[in-house]
């Protein structure tokens, strides 16, 4: 009974992490990238369109991010006292 799949899950996770796009907004720390991502929501009340930003600490291995570049990272265990995502790939180059 236990051992029992609902439909359409796999043999992984039961709940997958979380996979966000966004801009490096600073790399100044040792494999830390802080990474800048938008989130488009609907007032609840008024109907518009707001924006809401959230700063997100990335662990970067190799120091390979640049202010500017398009990031997708994944949620993670936690890293460190604010680290909880790591980069998996970096989706455009700052220009």
């Amino acid at each position: 009974m236990a051992d029992q799949k609902t439909p359409g899950q796999t043999d992984g996770r039961p709940n997958r992490r979380k996979v966000r796009e966004g801009t490096v907004v600073s790399n100044a720390m040792n494999k830390t990238a802080i990474v800048s991502v938008v989130e488009r929501v609907r007032h609840p009340r008024y109907a518009k369109t707001v924006q809401r930003t959230k700063r997100l600490y990335v662990h970067d291995e190799t120091n390979d991010t640049r202010i500017g570049d398009r990031v997708r990272v994944q949620e993670t265990r936690p890293l460190s006292k604010l680290k909880r995502w790591r980069l998996v790939e970096v989706l455009e180059r700052a220009k």
